[in-house]
């Protein structure tokens, strides 16, 4: 397991973790999108028997930010 795995997983019960469908429902997006930001650093995710998942508050608590570059 990776060091950056089992951060994700300190304190964290199987409750708290989400697949990537689960989600993009949560979160109203889809599931391309979820993708999308774990590859962009963005969310964190896990490897658990080979499946992805991601920690419930971390999804409920993503900010999106405002698109474009930031004005000087």
């Amino acid at each position: 397991m990776k060091k950056k795995d089992k951060k994700i997983l300190e304190g964290s019960t199987m409750n708290d973790l989400i697949s990537i469908s689960e989600a993009a429902r949560l979160r109203g997006v889809t599931h391309g999108a979820i993708q999308n930001l774990i590859e962009r650093g963005r969310l964190e995710a896990v490897t658990v028997a080979g499946r992805r998942l991601l920690r419930r508050g971390d999804v409920l608590s993503f900010e999106k930010q405002p698109a474009g570059r930031p004005r000087k």
